[in-house]
Protein backbone atom coordinates (compact mmCIF):
# COMPACT_ATOMS: atom_id res chain seq x y z
CA UNK A 1 0.00 0.00 0.00
CA UNK A 2 1.55 3.47 -0.86
CA UNK A 3 1.35 6.54 0.87
CA UNK A 4 0.30 10.03 -0.24
CA UNK A 5 1.30 13.53 1.78
CA UNK A 6 3.95 14.58 3.88
CA UNK A 7 5.09 11.44 6.50
CA UNK A 8 5.90 13.43 10.35
CA UNK A 9 7.71 12.43 12.37
CA UNK A 10 8.48 14.23 16.19
CA UNK A 11 10.23 15.59 17.58
CA UNK A 12 12.98 16.68 14.19
CA UNK A 13 16.24 15.64 13.60
CA UNK A 14 19.32 18.02 13.50
CA UNK A 15 21.84 17.22 11.42
CA UNK A 16 24.85 19.45 9.62
CA UNK A 17 24.70 20.42 6.07
CA UNK A 18 27.86 20.43 3.92
CA UNK A 19 27.56 24.33 4.15
CA UNK A 20 29.57 25.24 7.81
CA UNK A 21 27.27 26.53 10.15
CA UNK A 22 23.94 25.60 8.29
CA UNK A 23 21.69 23.17 9.75
CA UNK A 24 18.92 20.68 8.45
CA UNK A 25 15.82 20.09 10.75
CA UNK A 26 14.63 16.90 9.47
CA UNK A 27 11.12 16.23 10.53
CA UNK A 28 9.29 13.83 7.98
CA UNK A 29 10.30 10.82 5.49
CA UNK A 30 10.58 12.37 2.46
CA UNK A 31 12.87 15.27 3.79
CA UNK A 32 14.51 12.31 5.62
CA UNK A 33 15.34 10.47 1.97
CA UNK A 34 16.13 13.62 0.50
CA UNK A 35 18.89 14.55 3.35
CA UNK A 36 20.05 11.30 2.79
CA UNK A 37 20.75 11.60 -0.87
CA UNK A 38 23.21 14.33 0.19
CA UNK A 39 25.26 12.19 2.23
CA UNK A 40 29.08 11.90 1.22
CA UNK A 41 29.22 8.29 3.02
CA UNK A 42 26.73 6.05 3.00
CA UNK A 43 27.36 3.05 4.82
CA UNK A 44 25.42 -0.06 6.80
CA UNK A 45 23.33 2.65 8.90
CA UNK A 46 22.69 4.69 6.00
CA UNK A 47 21.53 2.03 3.70
CA UNK A 48 19.18 1.08 6.81
CA UNK A 49 18.13 4.46 6.75
CA UNK A 50 17.28 4.79 2.92
CA UNK A 51 15.74 1.44 3.38
CA UNK A 52 13.17 2.12 6.08
CA UNK A 53 12.29 5.56 4.07
CA UNK A 54 11.34 3.56 1.11
CA UNK A 55 9.56 1.20 3.48
CA UNK A 56 7.77 4.05 5.24
CA UNK A 57 6.51 5.42 1.60
CA UNK A 58 5.32 2.04 0.86
CA UNK A 59 3.07 2.46 4.14
CA UNK A 60 5.11 -0.62 5.57
CA UNK A 61 6.88 0.83 8.30
CA UNK A 62 5.95 4.15 10.44
CA UNK A 63 7.28 7.56 10.26
CA UNK A 64 8.71 7.06 13.73
CA UNK A 65 10.69 4.32 12.63
CA UNK A 66 12.15 6.10 10.13
CA UNK A 67 12.94 8.93 12.69
CA UNK A 68 15.17 6.11 14.92
CA UNK A 69 16.98 4.59 11.79
CA UNK A 70 17.97 8.20 10.54
CA UNK A 71 19.05 9.44 13.82
CA UNK A 72 21.11 6.10 13.87
CA UNK A 73 22.87 6.86 11.04
CA UNK A 74 23.23 10.55 11.79
CA UNK A 75 24.96 10.00 14.74
CA UNK A 76 27.00 7.28 13.36
CA UNK A 77 27.95 9.81 10.10
CA UNK A 78 29.22 12.18 12.89
CA UNK A 79 26.20 14.33 11.17
CA UNK A 80 23.90 14.71 14.68
CA UNK A 81 23.23 17.59 16.38
CA UNK A 82 22.33 18.58 19.61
Amino acid sequence: MRTHGTLWFYPPVSVKARQTGVRYEVNNVQAAAENLLEWPKRGPHWNKAVQACLAALAGELSPDDVRTAFEAAARKEGLLLD
